[in-house]
């Protein structure tokens, strides 16, 4: 099937899903360029300033422009979401993956070993490498994706195991084919839709555990700032209205929502008769 097509496909949520994943993306990498002004410059005396021609998303708590702001900030939210998320799914497949096609005792000792470090809650976890090596934008990463290589391992284990029960990986095993072939040939192209679906989950997951990381100062640090150091440092202007502690908030849940609107409609959730499509 084609892009358009698949595009076409979509109804109408996931379109709305769609262009708001693409617009963050867009901001990500192109956001610093667009910027009409440096991160940190002061460029007004007014503080907690309102929307204007001026400064289009209003003024921060030291008079910087929010717009500027924004667009830096989201490079370093989606950047360091996407690296930690991808992290996550690549190691708790490729384990998941092992696991399965080697069966027997090395299966369920990788299993328990996964349960062991699912059931430490990824706060809990973040906040005690954060204390312990400080933080920095690689440890962050490093944090996101150990929080969430179990949940990745599990959901790509139960796949693997039914995968692995089939007549076609049967016939590869009697063929003679060694177990990363079975795994990397046989078993992983049947899992990857429902992995892919598995990794914007996983997306989500990290964006909300940096944004509040961040929110507790223990996230990105100075002078570089994430959407939820911007909620954070602008916290005192929230009895104001002020938009500059209501922007980068809609920005977060603009980013989360448009995500999982568009994993709905791609897996056919959001589709009404998606279940008939299938056959």
């Amino acid at each position: 099937m084609s892009a358009v097509s698949r595009l076409k496909a979509l109804a109408w949520p996931g379109r709305i899903g769609l262009a708001l994943v693409v617009f963050w993306l867009a901001m990500a990498a192109f956001g610093g360029a667009l910027a009409p002004h440096d991160v940190g410059a002061v460029v007004s005396q007014d503080v907690f300033g309102a929307f204007s021609a001026s400064h289009p998303l209003g003024t921060d708590y030291l008079g910087r422009d929010m717009l500027s702001r924004i667009l830096h900030g989201s490079r370093f939210t989606i950047g360091l979401a996407l690296a930690a998320a991808l992290a996550a799914s690549t190691c708790g497949t490729a384990i998941a993956l092992a696991a399965a096609t080697a069966g027997g005792w090395v299966d369920e000792a990788v299993s328990r070993v996964m349960d062991a470090f699912i059931s430490i809650p990824s706060k809990m976890l973040a906040l005690v490498m954060v204390a312990a090596f400080g933080s920095s934008p690689a440890l962050l990463i490093l944090t996101a994706a150990l929080s969430y290589t179990p949940g990745a391992f599990r959901i790509a284990r139960s796949l693997a195991v039914n995968v692995r029960t089939l007549d076609f990986v049967q016939a590869a095993r009697a063929r003679g084919e060694g177990n990363a072939y079975i795994a990397a040939v046989e078993i992983l192209p049947n899992m990857v839709n429902p992995m892919l679906a598995d990794f914007g989950l996983r997306f989500v997951f990290v964006v909300l555990l940096l944004s509040g990381m961040s929110f507790l100062g223990l996230g990105v640090q100075p002078p570089d700032a994430d959407l939820g150091s911007l909620v954070r440092e602008n916290i005192s202007g929230l009895f104001e209205g002020a938009p500059a502690v209501l922007v980068p908030a809609v920005a977060i849940a603009t980013l989360t929502v448009g995500v999982n609107m568009l994993i709905d409609a791609a897996t056919g959730r959001a589709r009404p008769g998606a279940s008939g499509d299938a056959s």
